[in-house]
């Protein structure tokens, strides 16, 4: 199993930052790319952005730009650093790993609001 734990949600005004982390730990041996995405009320879960275990990442166009993936595989930590950020970021934000042998593995989520 690989448990994961994300942090760094909360409250943030308008053209605000703010980092979110997620840590993997539990049985992490077959890691490959990780990932954030996010969810409104309503709609489905969405891609924000992923990175592979070499670094290549990608990222949704609603947030190209604005946020940033970064990886420290010493760690298994993935980190979405979110700059100018709009009411329409708000969401739950879910840390994604996927493995080689045994599939995907989810986080609990993290609440992100931007609002003044």
């Amino acid at each position: 199993q690989v448990q994961l734990v994300e942090s760094g949600g909360g409250l943030v005004q308008p053209g605000g930052s703010m980092r979110l982390s997620c840590a993997a730990s539990g049985s992490v041996f077959d890691l490959n790319a990780m990932g954030w995405y996010r969810q409104v009320p309503g709609k489905q879960r969405e891609l924000v952005a992923a990175i592979t275990s070499g670094g290549t990442s990608n990222y949704a166009d609603s947030v190209k730009g604005r946020f940033t993936i970064s990886r420290d595989n010493a760690k298994n930590t993935v980190y979405l650093q979110m700059n100018s950020l709009k009411p329409e970021d708000t969401a739950v934000y879910y840390c994604k790993a996927e493995t080689y042998f045994r599939g995907d593995y989810w986080g609990k989520g993290t609440l992100v609001t931007v609002s003044s």
